[in-house]
């Protein structure tokens, strides 16, 4: 039974939205896809499909072309299987064993009290659609579907691509219709870790929260007027001068924290809350949202007072944001670094980082910037998940053929650009010699937040124009 969702005007993309609905109803955060992959291998297996699963559970499936197509190109359809996994503070679902609840709020899809997954489900309701029709001209298609882009592009780095016939490839991972990404930064991960013991537990503690940040996507919206929840409580601890623990914040190295809290002892509420108030007061610009939680009577092993101190300078010296505009293209970020999380546990604290530039000697020099001052603090760094730039191509009969059905259909100019965010484009681009590789996506908005939407009109066009495009290669 194809289940509507409500949306009966959308005949046309009825098994897109079917498929969206049902693996929304499968827990697939990033590092949690066994259970989506293995829903991958069932599909394919059942339509008598070629299908391979590696042990990073990535997923390959093959379909023949139709007839007409034989002699035409093999064309890779790639996408993502990872979710990011956010809620609001009053959601209770376990996103580790429950899927998402998805509904219609007129044009848009949304979740309720958690992220969408959006990003990046519509590609695999896209490809699942293009396996399960009779009536889709098109050359042989690869579906490529990777696991693990969230946290690293964990699963494309992994990939065995040795097998792969096509030269051509659409990636469909971007969120804005009628947008074309032709390039991307390069990007890698840095987990710093003050290894440090917690002392005897105390029962006084003071439980200080921030939240109500705007949070979003650390490439495509790094450059965007905001703050940082991890770097705020690190100004708040500075100031405080006290003994923490308890320290958590953000989800995702490459999502901008939205929030973060922590356990103080050995201050006053009152100068807690006059601190709080400062902060949320020098934030209120870009942050009116912003808000403060104070729970007095907290019980929480916490760390010395001199561990204490170097989480906070380690915090508030590490940069965060825009580190430089691009000299090549005007009003484009070339490298930036984000601080997505922080945690503690009895063995110390985390701070982890995800770093990117469109320029590998800037994405290196960024990262000894980052681990020295790290190291200052006593820290210990580990760097992985590191993935290529993928360099704009002059020559490309994919954007050229693209473009021309985009005007026909559309009857104005496709805008085609490189972004900053990190694609997995790149690491094809490198396992894949030659390779011919666009991406695209519908209008998505607020990604990797629980505010995060998915246009249904636009969804309907980019899968009629799909189509076409396939029709066309």
């Amino acid at each position: 039974e194809i289940i509507m969702l409500n949306i009966p005007e959308c005949k046309s993309a009825e098994r897109v939205f079917h498929y969206f609905e049902e693996i929304s109803k499968i827990p697939h955060g990033s590092g949690e896809t066994d259970k989506i992959a293995e829903y991958l291998v069932t599909f394919a297996t059942e339509r008598g499909l070629f299908v391979k699963r590696d042990n990073a559970n990535n997923v390959i499936i093959r379909k023949n072309a139709t007839r007409g197509y034989t002699n035409r190109y093999t064309v890779i359809i790639q996408g993502h299987i990872d979710m990011v996994l956010a809620k609001t503070a009053d959601c209770t679902k376990d996103l580790s064993n429950e899927g998402v609840e998805i509904y219609r709020d007129g044009d848009f899809l949304k979740a309720v009290g958690t992220t969408l997954g959006g990003d990046d489900g519509i590609a695999v309701a896209y490809a699942l659609a293009l396996l399960d029709s009779d009536d889709i001209p098109h050359p042989e298609l690869e579906i490529v579907l990777t696991s693990d882009e969230e946290i690293g592009l964990l699963g494309a780095v992994a990939l065995d691509a040795s097998d792969l016939r096509g030269r051509i490839m659409i990636n469909i991972d971007s969120d804005n219709e009628g947008i074309f990404t032709a390039g991307c930064a390069g990007g890698m991960r840095i987990d710093a870790k003050i290894n440090a013991q917690t002392k005897a537990s105390v029962t006084d503690g003071v439980r200080v929260s921030i939240s109500g940040f705007k949070g979003g996507h650390s490439g495509a919206m790094i450059n965007v007027p905001h703050a940082n929840a991890i770097k705020v409580l690190g100004e708040l601890i500075a100031t405080l001068g006290c003994e923490v623990g308890e320290l958590k914040g953000g989800n995702a190295d490459n999502a901008i924290p939205r929030s973060a809290e922590c356990v103080v002892h050995g201050v006053s509420v009152c100068d807690i809350k006059a601190a709080c108030d400062d902060l949320i007061k020098k934030y209120a610009a870009v942050e009116p949202e912003g808000k403060y939680g104070i729970t007095e009577g907290a019980c929480a092993s916490l760390y010395s007072p001199e561990v204490s101190k170097r989480i906070a300078q380690l915090i508030c010296e590490e940069p965060n944001g825009v580190v430089a505009m691009s000299e090549d293209i005007k009003g484009q970020v070339e490298t930036s670094l984000n601080m997505g999380i922080l945690g503690s546990d009895d063995s110390g604290i985390t701070v982890s980082f995800s770093l990117r530039s469109s320029k590998g000697a800037k994405k290196a020099e960024l990262a000894t910037r980052v681990t020295k001052i790290a190291e200052s603090k006593g820290a210990v760094c580990a760097s992985h998940g590191a993935y290529p730039a993928w360099e704009y191509r002059k020559d490309s009969p994919l954007r050229d053929t693209m473009c021309e059905v985009f005007k026909r259909m559309y009857g104005k100019d496709a805008k085609v650009v490189t972004i900053h965010a990190g694609l997995e484009c790149g690491i094809f681009s490198d396992k894949i010699e030659g390779l011919d590789c666009i991406s695209m996506g519908p209008d998505g908005y607020d990604i990797h937040t629980t505010e995060e939407r998915l246009s249904i009109s636009s969804t309907v066009r980019v899968w009629e124009f799909l189509k076409e495009v396939l029709k066309n290669i």
